[in-house]
């Protein structure tokens, strides 16, 4: 992280300005705010998490102190270079900490300019309040989270808890930076306490009224749907559909599992498909490329980095194994393992969630039969892989075989390849796909 800027506004006190947090990134979105006004902190701890276009970074204080004013809500959006909290370093006198102030009219998301004024929510908690036992999770352990902070937690988990009528704000979050998995949900005991009504429970249902619920579009949620609109209204799609007989792909893969797993690699079958993409690319580079819109050219990559999406508790995420075209298909598979890990676990970097040149969008492994994928902007191109079903076939001597048969989608951006040249791609992919002993020969 470069160009962090801290400015003393008076004596012992400083501006911690949104730093530049890497090349092309603007502004920022408050995804998580890890400290309260009034809280003590220390240099390098984290403070806040913030969404930009290529992940989700935790800002570090620049300095000990304490946290006079946070100047953002969850859900705005601050640019680089304005203020995001307000030290007061360790050893000066104490902070006066602000006075709360009237609600105002921001929105989540909005580009709000930093209010000297914003509502502490240690201030909104009230003096005096009778401190609560802390809630338990199955394990026993005690909520580390602060009195008033939200839980964190997918949309999936929240609609288990509404359903199974627990306060997912009570639960204990073991998943990373204290987020709150199903499982937490589903062992989540009161420890002896009242449970308080869930928080996002629908109210009972009075003469016959519709219940609803809102939810703010935030975080990485908000990325997502920005990135598929600007795919979706920049890059005229078609999707090509074709199957491919993986039955001796199978059976490659059954014999050199347990050769994988003896090197500590698992090997599933998504670094066949990238080997299979990459001999493709290579007889067809226009699949590999992008489009600038500003100079009305075609950028043809002449190296390969593969993305696949990955789910996480955060949403859908696309780490990226880079120069794929330079390694094996163990080597692949040991980089896409330890990826997803550190994606999964919100600790992957920016260099590895971007820069991809192709995507490959696997929906099989939870039963997708059949998809449209939307290209990865500004890629030009994405293959989805579907479910792997033992299917009856009729071969080419007549005879009724049972086979392992996938049904394979490709979109394409229509001004840069045609439907003929689409329809070469995936037949050469679906050729190294069912004769898997030419994948051996590729680097």
């Amino acid at each position: 992280m470069s160009h962090v800027t801290l400015v003393e506004t008076k004596p012992g006190e400083f501006e911690f300005r949104l730093p530049d947090i890497g090349e092309g990134v603007v502004e920022g979105e408050i995804v998580k705010w890890l400290v309260k006004e009034g809280d003590t902190v220390k240099e390098d701890q984290p403070v806040v998490e913030i969404m930009t276009d290529k992940a989700t970074v935790e800002i570090p204080s620049p300095k000990s102190g304490t946290i006079v004013k946070r100047y953002w809500e969850e859900g705005q959006i601050c640019p680089v270079g304005q203020a995001l909290v307000l030290i007061a370093a360790a050893g000066s006198p104490p902070a006066q900490l602000a006075p709360a102030a009237p609600a105002t009219d921001a929105k989540p998301g909005a580009k709000t300019e930093p209010s000297p004024t914003l509502t502490s929510k240690a201030a909104d908690a009230g003096a005096g309040a009778a401190p609560q036992a802390p809630a338990t999770n199955g394990n026993g352990h005690a909520v580390a989270r602060p009195d008033g902070q939200k839980a964190l937690a997918a949309p999936a988990t929240r609609k288990l808890a509404r359903d199974l009528g627990v306060d997912i704000h009570a639960v204990a979050g073991s998943g990373p930076h204290g987020r709150v998995t199903q499982d937490d949900v589903r062992g989540f005991q009161p420890g002896g306490q009242a449970q308080a009504a869930p928080a996002t429970a629908a109210a009972p249902r009075v003469g016959g009224a519709e219940q609803e619920e809102r939810r703010p579009l935030r975080g990485l949620r908000r990325k997502i749907a920005e990135k598929m609109v600007q795919s979706a209204f920049t890059a005229p799609h078609v999707t090509t559909f074709d199957e491919v007989d993986l039955t001796a792909l199978v059976a490659m893969r059954a014999r050199m599992k347990p050769k994988a797993e003896a090197l500590g690699v698992k090997l599933s079958y998504m670094p066949f498909f990238m080997k299979a993409v990459i001999a493709a690319l290579r007889q067809f580079p226009l699949f590999n490329a992008s489009l600038d819109d500003a100079t009305k050219e075609v950028v043809v990559k002449h190296y390969v980095h593969l993305g696949f999406a990955a789910a996480t508790d955060n949403g859908l995420l696309v780490p990226v194994v880079k120069h794929a075209d330079q390694k094996s298909i163990l080597t692949i598979a040991r980089e896409m393992g330890e990826i997803a890990a550190r994606t999964r676990a919100g600790k992957a970097t920016a260099d590895e969630l971007s820069g991809s040149t192709f995507t490959i969008s696997n929906v099989g492994a939870i039963g997708g039969l059949f998809a449209t994928p939307i290209i990865n902007h500004p890629e030009v191109a994405i293959l989805g892989v579907n479910a792997l079903k033992k299917r009856a076939v009729v071969m080419p001597d007549g005879t009724i075989q049972a086979r392992d048969m996938m049904y394979l989608g490709l979109s394409f951006d229509h001004r840069v390849n045609d439907g003929a040249e689409a329809v070469q791609f995936l037949n050469t992919v679906i050729a190294y796909l069912q004769d898997p002993e030419l994948l051996l020969l590729e680097m």
